[in-house]
């Protein structure tokens, strides 16, 4: 072929495919690596910065400990259904709604909210994110919490919707 070695070298990232072919059709093998003149700096010992949380990612985390409170010493029921019979029956003090809801059954749930005079609160999560909150594997659109027990559910969810 008649090209040079260092020729070669200079020019084998253009060369190189991922066949192991070079373009012009013979076949060569890829240089052993090289151990002392590794390119990338070692960043097993730098320190990680804080990373700074939002409010929203705040006041989410503060709800889902507060929910976890909720789930051990309180009552709540999960899901559409069981929210709206809660709420026709007045015994719902707070009902969490997640933020992937369809629009039209949230409309519904805070107009059943309203009639009850029930604390409605957005969870800023998805239902993935709320069923985790509620310590479940499962999805969960809406919670209603009927007796918060030990927590301070229903005065923070009161404090974030005022």
């Amino acid at each position: 072929m008649g090209v040079a070695v260092s020729e070669l070298n200079r020019i084998w990232p253009e060369l190189y495919s991922s066949s192991r072919t070079l373009k012009l059709g013979c076949h060569i093998q890829k240089p052993p690596p090289s151990s002392s003149s590794s390119r990338l700096p070692d960043t097993k010992n730098i320190p990680m910065a804080p990373s700074k949380k939002s409010k929203a990612t705040k006041s989410s985390e503060s709800i889902s400990s507060r929910l976890a409170l909720v789930v051990k010493s309180g009552k709540y029921t999960l899901g559409y259904k069981s929210a709206l019979k809660q709420m026709r029956s007045g015994k719902a003090k707070l009902v969490l709604i997640a933020g992937n809801c369809p629009p039209l059954r949230k409309s519904e749930l805070e107009y059943y909210a309203m009639l009850s005079k029930t604390t409605v609160h957005h969870f800023s999560g998805t239902n993935v994110a709320l069923g985790t909150a509620a310590g479940k594997l499962f999805r969960v659109g809406v919670m209603t919490v009927s007796d918060p027990g030990d927590s301070d559910l229903l005065t923070f969810a009161e404090g974030n919707a005022a």
